[in-house]
C-alpha cells in the first residue's frame, strides 16, 4: 500500500454542524481536510464520519493519525 501525502504538518481546526462529512485519506485534495475526488487513481477512499451534534474538531492533516479522521498530535513527530 502506498503513502498518503502529507497535506500539511498541522490539524483542521474547525466547528463543523451536525451531519455526514468525507474526510480525505489520500492528502490530494484542494479541499482539505475534506474529500474532493482527487482519490480518483490512488488506492485511497475518503472515510465517512458523523457528527451528531455541533463541534469543535481536530482534523488530521498529516494522514500518519492512529485515530482518523482526528489528529492524535503524530504531525509533532514527522521528519
Amino acid at each position: 500500500m502506498s503513502e498518503p501525502k502529507i497535506a500539511d504538518r498541522k490539524p483542521a481546526v474547525l466547528e463543523l454542524e451536525p451531519g455526514d462529512y468525507f474526510w480525505c485519506r489520500c492528502g490530494k485534495s484542494a479541499k482539505q481536510p475534506f474529500c474532493d475526488g482527487s482519490h480518483k487513481d490512488t488506492e485511497f477512499l475518503p472515510m465517512k464520519f458523523t457528527l451528531d451534534e455541533k463541534k469543535k474538531v481536530a482534523l488530521c492533516q498529516c494522514k500518519q493519525t492512529k485515530n482518523p479522521p482526528f489528529c492524535d498530535g503524530t504531525h509533532r513527530n514527522l521528519a
